[in-house]
């Protein structure tokens, strides 16, 4: 059964699975409106996602989430098809397309996408509105500290 991670403030513990964060502010694979949820395929790959958002580096308390999920509910979008620009920043227009897009169509509760830091690993999209996002199982959260090392001024 495939896990995935998600790190975020403490603060946004009772929200953290409802995508409103994403459908707020809009993110590389959805646009603004879109609900979608952000995670990763490893804790490790949680942590540079978030880090690559701290900017500049500020001290919050987080908690991280470890998910698990069927393999049945899960789409992956092939590398090959991605637009040539999808690790540009910001996010093209094209790569928030995709997500919209497998949100509408309602075609599975997960969407495996490559991580523009490590193409070779996943980060995963959850759709809350899915009715297979209830196969989902959301684990406690666990409090989470980034190690200072990692987020010094430089």
């Amino acid at each position: 059964m495939p896990e995935a991670w998600r790190i975020i403030k403490a603060r946004h513990m009772g929200t953290a699975f409802s995508g409103r964060g994403a459908a707020d502010y809009g993110g590389r694979w959805n646009s603004r409106g879109v609900a979608v949820v952000y995670t990763s395929q490893a804790k490790s790959l949680a942590v540079l996602e978030s880090l690559v958002h701290l900017n500049p580096p500020v001290s919050f308390q987080y908690a991280a989430f470890r998910l698990e999920f069927p393999e049945a509910c899960v789409e992956r979008f092939p590398l090959a098809q991605l637009p040539a620009d999808w690790r540009t920043e910001p996010p093209p227009p094209a790569t928030q397309q995709i997500g919209d897009q497998w949100v509408r169509a309602a075609r599975s509760a997960v969407l495996a996408l490559p991580s523009v830091i490590i193409p070779s690993e996943a980060n995963y999209l959850l759709n809350p509105a899915h009715p297979d996002f209830a196969r989902i199982i959301i684990g406690p959260p666990e409090p989470f500290a980034f190690d200072p090392r990692l987020v010094a001024l430089r």
